[in-house]
C-alpha cells in the first residue's frame, strides 16, 4: 500500500485545499507580518550596541537585543538569485565594507498570499536569521537549523520565534528557500547537460544555508561541528531529503523530521521534466530556452506555476535515489533522527474540504477515499470496511482516520523502521487532543491535527493560535527539552513520566507527547491500522 498510495500526497497540497485553509486563518494571518520575536526594546547604550557586533566571513553585522535573545537578522548566506542567477545553484553573497544592521526580517521568497505565508515578489529572498542567548558566552552552544513548511509553494523563516528553544541553552536558525517554480523547475532548457542535474534548487538553497552556518556561526558562540537540521511537514520532508542527499553529507550531526514522511518523493527526473516543460509552455516559453525562462516576470511565474504545491525530484546530483530506497539502503548521513507524526494529522485536511463546500458524508465517503488516496473503487470499498462510518462519531471523523493513517502515520512508521537499521532513532506521536486550533469548529474536533504541534515549540504569530492551558504548557516545555537536549547530546532528555526509548524495528517504542507529560507509546502501529496498510489493503 505505501507504493500505492505514494503520490496521495497531493490532497496535501490541492489548490482548492490552499483556498479552502485560506478562507479558514484569513483573519488569522492579516496581522502575520509582525516580527517573531515581537520584543519591545529600548535603544541600547553605545557598549551594549558594540556588544552587539559580530564579524563573520563577508563583513561585520549588528543584531538587536530582544529579551532574553539577541537576535541577526536579514543575513545574505547566498547571492540574490536574480536575472543570469535565476534557476542556478546558489553563489556567495557579496561582502560589504562598514556594520551592517541585522535588526529587519529581510523579504521572503517569491510566492503568492496563502495560508502558508503572506505574498511576496522579491527573488532576493536568500537570508537567514540567528537567535543566541543574550547572556551566554560560550563558544561551543548546540546549533539548531529550522527548515519552514508550506508544501514547498510557501511560507517564511519569521513566522517562527524561537525565544523559548533558546532560553534552553541553543542556538537557533531561521532560513528561507526558494519555493515553488523558482525553487524547484526541472526544465531541461536549464540542465547544465543532458539529463540534468536540473530542479532542487530550493534544497541547494538550504545546503547552502548550513555552509553558511558552518562557516560563521563560531561567531555567535556556536558549534559547527554539532549542528541540527529540524522542519516541519515540507520542511519535515526538506529534512529527510536532506539526509540521502550525497552533498548535504557533513553539513549537519542530527536531524528532527515533524511530519515529513508523506510521500514517496522525490519525482523521477524524466516527470520532472515533462512539468516543467509544461509550465514554460504555459508561460510563453515554448521555445524551451533557459533565457526565454529568465527573462519571465515573477508574477508570471507565479501566476502559471502549479499552485498546489511542488516537489523535488531525482536530478542526479543534490538526489539520486528516491527516498524509501536510499533510508531501506543505507544511503544516507547516519546522524541520530527524530522522527513523528500527529495523532489526527488529516483532521485539518477534511476541514479543508469542508470549508470548500466539500464535506465528507455517508454518501460520498468510498468516493472521497478514492480521490483522496488515488486508489481504485474496488480498493477504496476495502479500505471503507476497514474503517466503517459506524466505528466514528462522523464521516469527517473517519476520513480523518483513513488519511492519517494511510497518508502520515504508516508511511512514517516505516521509515522509522528503515532509519532505526542504520541509526539511532526516536519516534514520537504528538497527541493532544485539545491542542488550539488556529481554525473556526466545523462541526468536528480537530484533535492533534497537522502542524499544531508547533505552537509547543515556537511562539508563532498571536492571531492564529489559542493559549495553551497549564497543562499544556507544561507539556510544551518537556517537548523543547526533548528537542534541545537531542540538539546537545544527540539524545532526548529523560523529561515526562517515562524516558524516551530508542525505537527499534522489533519493540517500536515511541514517546507520546500527551499533556501534562510525555509518556512512552508502544500500540501505534495497531492504533493506527499499520498491518493493513502494509499488506495493502488487501
Amino acid at each position: 500500500m505505501p507504493e500505492r498510495l505514494s503520490n496521495s500526497h497531493d490532497g496535501l497540497r490541492r489548490s482548492s485545499a490552499r483556498r479552502a485553509l485560506a478562507v479558514l486563518m484569513a483573519a488569522a494571518f492579516a496581522t502575520a507580518a509582525t516580527a517573531c520575536s515581537g520584543q519591545a526594546s529600548g535603544s541600547p547604550s553605545v557598549s551594549k550596541q558594540a556588544s552587539l557586533v559580530v564579524h563573520i566571513a563577508d563583513g561585520q553585522i549588528r543584531g538587536k537585543a530582544a529579551g532574553s535573545t539577541n537576535d541577526y537578522l536579514g543575513i545574505p548566506y547566498a547571492a540574490p538569485p536574480v536575472g543570469p542567477l535565476r534557476w542556478q545553484p546558489p553563489q556567495p553573497p557579496a561582502h560589504w565594507h562598514g556594520i551592517r544592521a541585522a535588526t529587519q526580517f529581510a523579504p521572503h521568497c517569491p510566492q503568492t498570499a496563502s495560508v502558508f505565508g503572506r505574498a511576496s515578489t522579491s527573488e532576493n529572498c536568500l537570508y537567514l536569521n540567528v537567535f543566541r542567548p543574550a547572556r551566554q558566552r560560550s563558544s561551543e552552544l548546540p546549533v539548531m537549523v529550522w527548515i519552514h513548511g508550506g508544501g514547498f509553494v510557501g511560507g517564511e523563516s519569521d513566522d517562527y520565534n524561537p525565544s523559548a528553544l533558546v532560553a534552553d541553552g541553543v542556538i537557533v536558525v531561521t532560513i528561507n528557500y526558494r519555493l515553488g517554480a523558482l525553487g524547484f523547475l526541472a526544465d531541461p532548457a536549464l540542465a547544465s547537460r543532458s539529463g540534468g542535474p536540473v530542479g532542487d534548487y530550493g534544497l541547494m538553497d538550504q545546503q547552502a544555508a548550513l555552509r553558511w552556518v558552518k562557516h560563521n556561526i563560531q561567531a555567535f558562540g556556536g558549534n559547527p561541528a554539532n549542528v541540527t537540521i529540524f522542519g516541519e511537514s515540507a520542511g519535515g520532508q526538506s529534512v529527510l531529503l536532506q539526509l540521502i542527499s550525497p552533498t548535504a553529507r557533513g553539513l549537519f550531526a542530527k536531524a528532527i523530521a515533524e511530519s515529513g514522511g508523506y510521500a514517496e518523493y522525490p519525482l523521477p527526473l524524466a516527470s520532472a521534466e515533462a512539468q516543467g516543460e509544461a509550465f514554460a509552455a504555459k508561460a510563453g516559453c515554448a521555445s524551451q530556452t533557459a533565457a526565454c525562462l529568465r527573462r519571465l516576470p515573477v508574477a508570471t511565474i507565479l501566476a502559471d506555476q502549479n499552485q498546489s504545491g511542488a516537489s523535488a525530484d531525482i536530478d542526479g546530483l543534490v538526489l539520486t535515489q528516491p527516498l524509501k530506497q536510499a533510508l531501506s539502503s543505507g544511503n544516507f548521513s547516519h546522524v541520530p533522527v527524530i522522527d513523528g507524526s500527529n495523532h489526527d494529522e488529516w483532521r485539518l485536511f477534511v476541514a479543508l474540504a469542508t470549508a470548500e463546500g466539500q464535506p465528507v458524508t455517508a454518501a460520498n465517503y468510498q468516493a472521497t477515499i478514492e480521490s483522496t488516496l488515488q486508489v481504485s473503487p474496488q480498493l477504496a470499498a476495502i479500505i471503507a470496511t476497514q474503517y466503517p462510518l459506524s466505528a466514528y462519531p462522523s464521516p469527517p471523523l473517519a476520513m480523518g482516520a483513513v488519511g492519517t493513517d494511510g497518508i502520515f502515520a504508516c508511511p512514517t512508521l516505516l521509515l522509522d523502521q528503515d532509519l532505526a537499521k542504520y541509526t539511532r532513532t526516536y519516534a514520537y506521536e504528538f497527541n493532544d487532543e485539545n491542542a488550539p486550533a488556529p481554525y473556526p469548529t466545523l462541526g468536528f474536533p480537530y484533535g492533534a491535527a497537522h502542524s499544531f504541534e508547533l505552537q509547543y515549540l515556537f511562539a508563532l504569530p498571536a492571531t492564529a493560535h489559542g493559549i495553551l492551558s497549564a497543562q499544556q504548557q507544561r507539556l510544551a516545555t518537556a517537548m523543547r527539552a526533548e528537542w534541545t537536549s537531542f540538539a546537545k547530546t544527540g539524545a532526548p532528555s529523560a523529561q515526562g513520566a517515562a524516558p524516551w526509548p530508542r525505537f527499534t524495528a522489533t519493540a517500536q517504542q515511541m514517546l507520546s507527547l500527551i499533556p501534562p507529560e510525555p509518556r512512552q507509546e508502544t500500540t501505534f502501529a495497531a492504533d493506527h491500522h499499520c498491518a493493513f496498510w502494509a499488506q495493502g489493503g488487501d
